[in-house]
């Protein structure tokens, strides 16, 4: 089905806060975010990776960091995490987890009560629904840990007390936008499927102002 719509909308934030600004999906919030009219600041680890995000205010701090969090926080009307971490066959993940924890006590801080969410499908219980090759080989090889820590972040954010929405993209490309998307909570029938980066960040923008989403986590998919 294409994006949900119905009457309980509110109106879309001027200010928009987003982590993960750097990553492949993130440029893309960015980038649509500022076509949408929003203003866009983009908490950054430096400006030399974020050069190209023309348009949005950066602020060079680390997303592990309250004060840093806070500081990019003021004025914001609303928060996209599209904070990423690559693959960790060996190593424990701890990045998304701890920086959502920080985030979560910032935005109680500074009153910023929207917060959109990027995890992705594994995550929780769309765990089992990426297809054979994701959920027998991807997943148990490479993308364990990473998962774990996926699952301690939305522990957070669902406990946070705050306005938020759970995004769990399907396997993402880098293909063309197709304009729509299917968004769904029961997965009963669902297994594998994959999603431009380009639709999931218009899909994510909508949950800006859209509340048919609020405090549940759809998995989005072509």
């Amino acid at each position: 089905m294409s994006n949900p719509t119905n009457d309980s909308t509110r109106t879309s934030p001027s200010k928009l806060l987003v982590l993960g600004a750097t990553g492949g999906t993130g440029r893309l919030i960015v980038s649509q975010a500022l076509a949408r009219g929003h203003q866009v600041t983009a908490l950054v680890r430096s400006t030399q990776k974020a050069s190209d995000l023309k348009g949005a205010k950066l602020v060079v701090g680390d997303v592990r960091d309250e004060q840093a969090l806070r500081e990019a926080l003021k004025g914001q009307d609303a928060v996209v995490s599209a904070l990423g971490t690559p693959a960790s066959p060996f190593s424990e993940v701890t990045l998304l987890s701890t920086a959502t924890r920080a985030l979560v006590s910032a935005m109680k801080a500074e009153h910023v009560s929207r917060l959109v969410c990027i995890t992705g499908i594994g995550a929780g219980d769309s765990a089992g629904h990426g297809g054979f090759l994701f959920d027998n080989l991807i997943f148990p090889l490479l993308l364990k840990k990473v998962y774990a820590d996926k699952n301690r972040q939305e522990a957070i954010v669902r406990d946070s007390g705050l306005d938020w929405i759970l995004v769990r993209p399907s396997v993402l490309n880098d293909q063309p936008s197709r304009g729509s998307v299917r968004a769904m909570t029961d997965l009963s029938d669902f297994h594998g499927g994959s999603i431009s980066r380009q639709d999931v960040a218009a899909f994510v923008l909508d949950q800006l102002r859209a509340d048919v989403w609020l405090h549940r986590a759809p998995l989005i998919t072509w």
